[in-house]
């Protein structure tokens, strides 16, 4: 399978240097082509939206540009620095998998601050305004093991609020979203754009409506 790059939509060039910029990149299993080659960037203060079926290589590539995979080929660039190692990442990116990266026996709450000494928290921001923003003040000191599947999301999305990381990639947030879920993403987002952050979100269906400067980077079988 084979992944082709479409142009994203027409856009004047951003003033700044891009948060991210993907040069060439190319990524195979067992011989087999899954990605490539990929070009894009992603600018300050706008959203790259990738859409694709599900088993195209979106995650993949998500995995590739948090250093948790190497690519075969091509390199990426992080703030103008020329393929920075995994730990140098996690300092500018935050990747949220559609798997809650939660531990399972410490509180909602406990959740958050160990999110914090991992990877330091935005500094106008605390755990508890995060929990109280996606309505789960009620639950801060229950057990995520005990929390369902919509809470476990929600905390999820209070951990992604409360990161310094200016570049955030999403896999599939919207996925499992009731609707004040997704009200609730779209202005967790917002506020992250306004204020000149980036992100890279993947959906395998009709391309989300967000309320701030998009581009496109369609995924698609090669013929």
């Amino acid at each position: 399978m084979l992944c082709q790059y479409l142009p994203p939509d027409d856009r004047p060039p951003s003033s700044a240097p891009p948060l991210l910029a993907a040069h060439a990149l190319t990524y195979s299993r067992n011989a087999t082509p899954i990605l490539g080659p990929l070009h894009f960037h992603i600018n300050p203060g706008e959203a790259l939206i990738v859409q694709g079926p599900n088993g195209i290589g979106k995650t993949t590539l998500l995995r590739i540009l948090a250093g948790l995979l190497h690519s075969d080929s091509g390199h990426i660039d992080i703030n103008t620095h020329h393929n920075t190692t995994a730990p140098e990442r996690t300092r500018h990116i935050a990747y949220l998998s559609h798997l809650p990266g939660l531990k399972q026996d410490l509180s909602a709450l406990e959740n958050l601050h160990f999110l914090n000494a991992l990877h330091g928290y935005h500094p106008q921001r605390t755990p508890s305004n995060a929990l109280t923003l996606v309505g789960l003040t009620d639950h801060a000191q229950t057990l995520v093991r005990q929390l369902s599947a919509g809470q476990k999301k929600r905390l999820s999305l209070a951990q992604l609020w409360l990161s310094p990381a200016p570049l955030w990639l999403l896999d599939e947030p919207y996925a499992n979203l009731d609707p004040e879920g997704i009200t609730l993403l779209n202005h967790i987002l917002t506020a992250h754009i306004h204020t000149q952050g980036g992100t890279l979100l993947t959906t395998p269906g009709a391309r989300p409506t967000l309320p701030v400067p998009t581009r496109l980077l369609h995924l698609k079988k090669a013929p």
